[in-house]
């Protein structure tokens, strides 16, 4: 497998509309957060990088809302998704709007991301879908070095790895916007054909405790207490006499 890490640089879009039909990908993928963001709790909310910036997040009930990324508009902190500059456990949710698609290191920022959230906290991918016709496109020639066919796009199944080694539990995952000139993807291809969506989003919380018992601890708790060799046999023989 190809390392997530690269020295090349990919350049970040600044805006939805600097990407092509990227209106269309941010309205998909507004409709697709709405039923979750009023779930969301807490005092802070981080939006990492321009595109999250970007996303409407009217819904959610956390009040103090806050735009961070290197440099641009409508940003209340000028910092590096690689170092945040928040400290530890300080942070309720984050949101990561293709946030990896156009990061030289996208281990490290999900590291940063875990250490600035909370116990319990909640986190927001989302990215472009390798196995699509978005991710078709990158086979072409004359495409590829476009965008958003030069950023980087990452399997869900890889994003769920990198999630589970940092402990996460993931709530709701889902591909969509299966035709990407279209406003709404294709209806009725995003309800039978899911798994060939351009776009893919994971909503998941930061778990303390492993999720999954470890082999000692269960054979600890499944311990009973042995009982004495020949205890009832020799409580037989003393009532029978």
């Amino acid at each position: 497998m190809q390392s997530a890490r690269t020295r090349k640089s990919i350049a970040n879009p600044a805006a939805w509309s600097d990407i092509p039909r990227g209106d269309n990908y941010r309205v998909a993928l507004e409709g697709e957060l709405q039923p979750w963001l009023s779930k969301l709790y807490g005092f802070h909310l981080l939006k990492i990088g321009h595109l999250s910036a970007q996303i409407a997040t009217d819904a959610c009930p956390i009040s103090h809302q806050v735009n961070v990324a290197l440099e641009g508009e409508n940003l209340q902190v000028l910092g590096n998704p690689e170092n945040l500059p928040f400290e530890h456990k300080s942070i309720d949710a984050c949101l990561l709007c293709h946030t990896l698609a156009y990061a030289r290191d996208p281990h490290r920022i999900l590291r940063e991301v875990d250490r600035v959230l909370i116990d319990d906290g909640w986190l927001i991918l989302s990215g472009f879908n390798p196995m699509s016709l978005l991710g078709f496109g990158r086979l072409v020639p004359f495409v590829r070095k476009r965008s958003p066919y030069n950023s980087r796009m990452f399997t869900q199944t890889r994003l769920l790895d990198w999630l589970g080694l940092l402990n996460y539990e993931v709530m709701y995952k889902s591909r969509f916007q299966v035709l990407p000139w279209c406003l709404h993807g294709g209806k009725l291809l995003n309800a039978h054909l899911p798994a060939l969506g351009c776009m893919t989003v994971i909503i998941a919380r930061k778990r303390t405790l492993p999720l999954t018992p470890s082999a000692k601890k269960v054979s600890a708790r499944r311990q009973t207490i042995a009982q004495p060799v020949g205890a009832s046999k020799s409580y037989r023989q003393e009532h029978d006499e």
